[in-house]
């Protein structure tokens, strides 16, 4: 039987390491924050009244079967001068899938049943009007996923305006699971939405399986400014309440000068640095591997390394 591997986060980074995860045998299931705001997402959110869309759209497509034409199509964006602008085709469909059936977690079981996706996806609420708050460092309250993101500040907390209705499917998958994994992906918009849910926090303060961080390469701008591997689990620690990080993957790439300075320079990002000092005071395993590629001069995870690392975990336990 293969191992039951639960993933929580959203945005590119759950996306980009679900690409390599699907190739290994195990059963995944990927839960999504729905919280966004912006861009064709939040559109559709104000004008029907739904969760967020985006992320399990790009979740989808990662983890389908199906040609790459079918997949391009469902990550196209339109540009036009039309209402059309912006959304993403994939986007639309999910919408129109939601208004059929009434429920996320059946439009997506239809949509991925049409794009042969061999693992579960679920939403990790179906609330329509879920809105995410950060109370920054300085006492100012932001709301909406997208406003803090563009805000760059570091957040004393985040919380949701209204207490999400998690599925019901996801403690369950929890509960069962042989290893759960906060994905790479911006802490306070992609991971933090997940774990901040009270019956999520339940479900891993009771669950037998271990808890996975995979670390971002790089800082994110004002959010994670010259934090360390050890201070994302800080961070993540400090929202888990009884449990804490396990194990953490990172990265010791050596990032070439030219690269490192142009995310420096135009990005306001820099490499997060492994200190391991640190890291042996908060009783965490440390992986660590070249794990950082270039492709069209982003840094990205080299994702079937990266996942070989998470499936070799699992099996030595």
């Amino acid at each position: 039987m293969n191992k039951k591997i639960v993933v929580l986060g959203g945005g590119t980074g759950l996306s980009y390491l679900l690409k390599g995860l699907k190739k290994f045998p195990v059963d995944i299931t990927a839960v999504i924050t729905v919280s966004d705001n912006g861009r064709s997402t939040g559109k559709l959110r104000k004008e029907f009244n739904t969760p967020a869309v985006g992320d399990i759209r790009k979740v989808i497509t990662s983890l389908s079967e199906i040609d790459d034409p079918i997949k391009k199509m469902m990550e196209y964006r339109f540009k036009t001068s039309s209402d059309l602008d912006g959304h993403a085709v994939g986007n639309l469909i999910l919408t129109s899938m939601l208004d059929i059936t009434g429920s996320l977690k059946d439009s997506i079981a239809c949509l991925g049943k049409l794009l042969d996706v061999r693992h579960t996806v679920l939403p990790i609420s179906e609330d329509s009007t879920l809105t995410l708050m950060g109370l920054d460092k300085d006492g100012n309250i932001i709301e909406g996923e997208e406003q803090i993101t563009k805000a760059h500040h570091q957040f004393e907390k985040i919380y949701y305006k209204e207490e999400p209705k998690v599925l019901k499917e996801v403690i369950t998958a929890i509960k069962e699971a042989d290893l759960v994994i906060f994905s790479m992906g911006s802490l306070y918009t992609s991971i933090l939405p997940n774990i901040i849910c009270k019956q999520v926090k339940t479900a891993l303060n009771k669950t037998e399986a271990p808890i996975m961080y995979l670390c971002n390469a790089v800082t994110q701008p004002g959010e994670t400014d010259n934090f360390t591997v050890s201070d994302h689990v800080k961070l993540l620690n400090r929202y888990l309440d009884k449990r804490t990080v396990d194990v953490v993957i990172a990265s010791n790439t050596k990032i070439k000068k030219k690269i490192a300075k142009k995310y420096e320079t135009e990005e306001q990002k820099d490499p997060v640095k492994i200190d391991y000092d640190n890291l042996k005071k908060l009783n965490v395993e440390l992986i660590e591997d070249d794990l950082i590629i270039v492709e069209d001069s982003t840094l990205r995870h080299n994702s079937l390394k990266l996942s070989s690392l998470i499936v070799d975990y699992i099996l030595r336990r």
